[in-house]
């Protein structure tokens, strides 16, 4: 099978004995995750993608190809074996799984496809430590486009872990250098974001919520969270999703977000910029930024997002 592909069985097409044998894999596997060791990860790179496996089960690609727009995860695996996020689905092929990227910076795309209209190139990612506890990938990428100076290298650190078997944790750090004073446009598409698996999303019965316990793109858009989770039931009934943390550091923090109902999430501070107008960055003026994502299984209220925001925040360096 490769890593791009899963299959997803419906507990109402199993024999009863395969359905009483799955649910008490969950409440085992949930009940175990809590005081068992975090397992091994392993991280292998093939050509332009690094694929990292969790206890031996895949879990996520990053993916760096200079055919693409910008480097990307997919698919981001839950526990269950399904991928979380979806990629370029419907009206919306700009939208890859969990990435970063920016529209309007100096005059160019860095979000929507296209990439005569800039793009985010990656000079090759590397693999830092292979295996273990925690993975750790580096990258560097230039952001160009035909005609134009290119306005901005970033730096990206990766560390991929997983600290309970309902639990994977991909904490993304980048710090932006500006090559040239950059001026980004108000835009609704900036910086890191998520496509979600639809039928987890509020559009298909899912739940979308914020710190504020707001939930749906009518409560939290244009709302400043710390964190915002999205998930939703699995074939079976058993819940899964992803949550992303911002972290309190951040430049712009704590950005508003910019979602909607049929699973697209960012905290977007280029929407909102102070002036109403836009963002300016001087030349050689570095900024970081930093996001934790969580990708879990099991009962939301037990997942305990703000202790995660709470130890996420207390660390100060990367």
């Amino acid at each position: 099978m490769s890593p791009t592909s899963f299959t997803v069985f419906r507990l109402g097409s199993l024999p009863d004995a395969a359905v009483l044998f799955r649910r008490a894999w969950w409440v085992g596997m949930l009940c175990l995750g809590s005081v068992a060791a975090a397992a091994e990860l392993k991280a292998v790179k093939i050509g332009s993608r690094i694929d990292v496996t969790v206890g031996g089960d895949f879990f996520t690609s990053y993916r760096f190809s200079a055919d693409e727009k910008y480097p990307f995860f997919f698919p981001v695996n839950g526990p269950s074996g399904a991928s979380v996020t979806s990629m370029r689905n419907g009206k919306f092929p700009h939208h890859s799984s969990l990435f970063f990227g920016c529209d309007k910076v100096n005059g160019g795309n860095y979000w929507q496809e296209g990439n005569e209209r800039g793009q985010i190139l990656s000079a090759g990612a590397v693999i830092v430590t292979a295996a273990g506890p925690e993975i750790v990938i580096s990258d560097v990428c230039r952001w160009q486009r035909p005609g134009a100076e290119a306005p901005i290298r970033d730096t990206r650190r990766i560390v991929i872990s997983a600290p309970s078997a309902a639990l994977r944790r991909i904490d993304f750090e980048i710090t932006l250098e500006p090559l040239l004073a950059v001026t980004i446009e108000k835009t609704n598409h900036s910086l890191f974001s998520v496509r979600m698996d639809p039928d987890l999303t509020p559009a298909m019965g899912g739940t979308l919520i914020n710190a504020a316990g707001v939930s749906g793109e009518k409560g939290t858009f244009g709302q400043p969270s710390p964190w915002l989770a999205c998930y939703g039931p699995r074939g079976g009934g058993e819940m899964e999703g992803l949550a992303v943390l911002q972290h309190p550091g951040n430049r712009w923090a704590t950005a508003a977000w910019f979602t909607r109902d049929y699973g697209f999430l960012s905290p977007t501070p280029m929407y909102w910029p102070a002036d109403g107008v836009g963002t300016r960055l001087a030349q050689g003026e570095k900024v970081t930024l930093r996001y934790r994502v969580l990708v879990f299984a099991g009962d939301p209220a037990k997942a305990d997002f703000a202790r995660h925001y709470s130890d996420y925040a207390a660390r100060t360096k990367p």
